[in-house]
């Protein structure tokens, strides 16, 4: 999807990955630590700064976490049971490289298949309303 405005383009103020790892070893789905450990090197690998991180563990298993990093997040939530995690990486500005965080966790969870989708973020920076259009 592009969005542009009526009067004007929109600004590209951030990038949004949206990732889905199916079939991911149940050890490493439910290994806090590990999770932890992961997540921020994948922010700092990618060139972020990082802020601060929130981690629990859920009983039976799972895990939720978030790290926080001055061009946004990285955050995850994990199924050991399913196989499952959903990773959202969220950065602003332009030195910060989302695919390469992407890459890290792909390396640490090793799933069987992915889903992704790449999401500009943004405001019109022109005058009028807003549209999305599909292309």
């Amino acid at each position: 999807m592009k969005r542009v405005g009526r009067m004007g383009e929109v600004k590209e103020l951030g990038r949004h990955l949206i990732a889905e790892f199916i079939g991911c070893p149940a050890s490493v789905l439910d290994n806090i630590e590990e999770i932890k450990k992961s997540l921020v090197k994948a922010a700092r690998e990618a060139g972020a700064q990082v802020c601060g991180e929130v981690f629990h563990k859920f009983k039976p298993q799972g895990v939720s976490g978030i790290v926080i990093i001055a061009e946004s997040h990285l955050s995850i939530h994990t199924w050991p049971e399913y196989g499952y995690a959903a990773i959202d990486i969220f950065t602003c500005g332009t030195h910060v490289d989302p695919w390469k965080a992407y890459e890290i966790l792909r390396e640490t969870f090793k799933p069987r298949q992915v889903s992704i989708l790449e999401f500009k973020r943004g405001v019109n920076i022109g005058e009028g309303e807003e549209e999305t259009k599909r292309q």
